[in-house]
């Protein structure tokens, strides 16, 4: 389900996401992590730092749907691993957003990169 432009215009301006995607049980929300987010064309994406290894970016492969919070907004959301073919945009976008931050580099590294989601509402 595409996000209300109001609502991806917030998300995009802040720095709080955070995600939550379902526990082996596919009903109860895992802890919440902070992680950085990016908008491309009308679409949420997110990375982790940490790799495939990442144990949110594990769970939202296997389980597909959990819960942000961002922009003083909760959404339960769908996640989708991301076309290899949108990195670069992507790295673009984190450019731009996190410019300066000293963890820029992980976050377009290749380790990262295997690890785009995009993050779509959840009907």
């Amino acid at each position: 389900m595409p996000w209300p432009a109001v609502e991806l215009r917030k998300i995009a301006e802040t720095d709080d996401l955070r995600i939550a995607p379902f526990r082996e049980d596919g009903t109860t929300y895992g802890t919440l992590a902070w992680i950085w987010s990016v908008v491309v064309d009308d679409a949420l994406y997110v990375r982790a730092y940490n790799g495939q290894a990442s144990h949110w970016y594990q769970a939202a492969v296997r389980q597909k749907a959990g819960r942000i919070t961002a922009a003083g907004m909760t959404r339960e959301v769908a996640f989708e691993q991301a076309e290899g073919s949108l990195d670069d945009r992507i790295d673009d976008a984190y450019r731009t957003k996190y410019r300066g931050s000293r963890y820029l580099d992980p976050m377009i590294s290749t380790r990262a990169r295997t690890t785009t989601i995009r993050i779509d509402l959840r009907a």
